[in-house]
């Protein structure tokens, strides 16, 4: 459970560190210094993640991954310019709803009732949280972060056919090299600011590369291995509320109203998109208490992802 809540802490503290090192790296630096320090650190780690070289073939696919990785980085860096983190925490939890739709699309799978009703759910709590700061007119900052949490929705799906063949973790780290050589041509352009930028800034980047980025995947994959998988994944909904709280005493940002009830709307619709289906067929078929029989508790089994 303690690497469990590390990971929402790191994820959740992502956000206001943006803030804090964006301004003076610049959106396109800062996400190039992120993809680095992340690269870096995973391949420190790459032994003993058992990390393998990547088939030849997979590379367009993977090359793709990177490049979407690149991009989300690069349009929550530059929409947080405007919006406050916990927003922004806020918007990209969401992504689940984007996700759906893709893996209905691409892959065929069903798409429920109770997928349905979370999906206008959580975009009803995204409609809610990006009017309730900007009003009628929708802000160019919320805009792009939307457009971020539309391809983290995006990049999530299509990592499933990949993780047929390679771990998570070698999935991570060949995102991230990949999101680096995607970023190197914009090097040119963010040269000065990453030069000119003072400690602090570069500290954000590392932070953000090393932690968040990269020990924040290891402890996630340490969690889902030894937690219930309804556990680990009932941990990410407490990302946006860990991340508006860390903003609020690090930047002292304060939520609107509008904004805590929207999230929690989101957080509803998520929910209901990833969880909802399970719970029902649990529901459905639980087992009615028979009173001559006694339970047999001695064998608990613990569900893993595939």
């Amino acid at each position: 459970m303690a690497a469990g809540l590390g990971v929402v802490l790191l994820w959740a503290s992502a956000f206001p560190a943006i803030k804090v090192a964006s301004p003076d790296l610049g959106p396109v630096g800062l996400s190039f210094l992120r993809s680095l320090f992340a690269s870096v650190t995973l391949l420190m780690f790459a032994p003993l993640l058992r990390v393998r070289l990547p088939r030849r073939s997979d590379l367009p696919i993977l090359f793709l991954l990177g490049l979407l990785l690149a991009g989300y980085q690069l349009l929550l860096n530059w929409g947080e310019q405007e919006v406050p983190a916990g927003t922004a925490s806020v918007i990209v939890a969401a992504a689940p709803l984007v996700s759906v739709g893709i893996a209905a699309i691409r892959f065929g799978e069903p798409l429920t009732t109770i997928k349905i009703i979370g999906s206008v759910l959580a975009l009803s709590g995204v409609a809610v949280v990006c009017f309730a700061r900007s009003g009628p007119t929708l802000s160019a900052g919320v805009v792009i972060v939307v457009v971020a949490m539309v391809v983290q929705g995006i990049y999530h799906p299509l990592t499933k056919p990949v993780l047929r063949t390679y771990s998570g973790a070698e999935l991570t780290t060949y995102g991230m090299i990949a999101a680096t050589v995607v970023a190197l041509p914009t090097l040119p352009f963010c040269w000065q600011p990453i030069t000119d930028a003072p400690s602090s800034a570069w500290l954000g980047a590392l932070y953000l590369g090393a932690l968040p980025s990269a020990v924040g995947f290891i402890l996630w994959g340490y969690a889902v291995a030894n937690l219930p998988i309804a556990t680990s994944t009932s941990l990410l909904y407490l990302v946006p509320a860990a991340a508006i709280v860390i903003s609020f005493l690090w930047l002292h940002e304060l939520p609107l109203p509008a904004e805590l009830a929207g999230g929690a709307i989101v957080i509803l619709g998520v929910v209901a998109i990833s969880q909802g289906d399970r719970l029902r067929a649990r529901v459905r078929h639980k087992p009615q208490p028979q009173p001559t029989a006694v339970a047999d508790v001695g064998h608990v089994s613990h569900a893993r992802p595939i």
